[in-house]
């Protein structure tokens, strides 16, 4: 069963959100951060030219960015988004976080089902594992495929960087922890596919990315 990817960049944080899909057209998507309308069209875009029934809204964590367009997939599509238990209060302050940044975001519906890390999820045909990888948000959340070798990190690792620890509940020794004990050991084979820029791979994070090269 292949792994289909759909990548978009949205938001004025340069948010990266996935469409993923088995090859019969069962979807979810990832991190929906569609903010404005030509946003929202693009992914309606993808969905419609590919022929994708879209089942579930999955969410790394819940900083802004990646919840922006939460409330407009309810709408069109009666999708509740779901994500680890502890990030609940920060989706629903969603508005204050958009405060703090100057944003108005549409304030995102309240969870259908909370994830369980350690655990795996299905995607039609397609099963992912999930991890608990903190440090950047307390209930952060990265997807592994096995199969395909594909992880869905989140704002965890980025190409030459890692996500920043600077907003509450963040932690620079944890998110360490995280990237070293989950994510390293998937093997440098795994392509990761971060929250913000370009995707990468596990063995090119190891070899060229300052923070791991200390």
């Amino acid at each position: 069963m292949k792994l289909r990817i759909f990548q978009m960049e949205f938001n004025p944080f340069s948010e990266n959100t996935y469409i993923i899909a088995d090859d019969e057209g069962i979807a979810a998507i990832i991190d929906p951060g569609c903010l404005y309308q030509d946003e929202q069209q693009h992914v309606l875009n993808i969905i419609q030219k590919n022929h994708l029934s879209l089942q579930r809204v999955l969410l790394t964590h819940c900083h802004i960015d990646h919840v922006m367009g939460c409330k407009f997939i309810y709408e069109k599509f009666g999708l509740l988004p779901e994500h680890h238990e502890v990030e609940k209060s920060m989706l629903a302050n969603a508005n204050v976080q958009g405060q703090f940044f100057g944003i108005d975001c549409p304030k995102p519906p309240a969870a259908k089902n909370y994830l369980i890390p350690d655990s795996n999820i299905s995607i039609g045909k397609i099963e992912f594992q999930m991890f608990h990888t903190p440090g950047h948000s307390p209930g952060s959340i990265s997807f592994f495929h096995e199969p395909s070798q594909t992880l869905f990190s989140g704002d965890v690792l980025f190409q030459g960087s890692i996500g920043r620890t600077d907003l509450p509940g963040g932690s620079y020794e944890v998110l360490m922890q995280s990237i070293y004990q989950v994510l390293l050991p998937l093997g440098e084979n795994v392509t990761v596919y971060s929250g913000h820029g370009p995707k990468t791979t596990i063995g090119r994070e190891k070899n060229y990315n300052p923070f791991l090269r200390k």
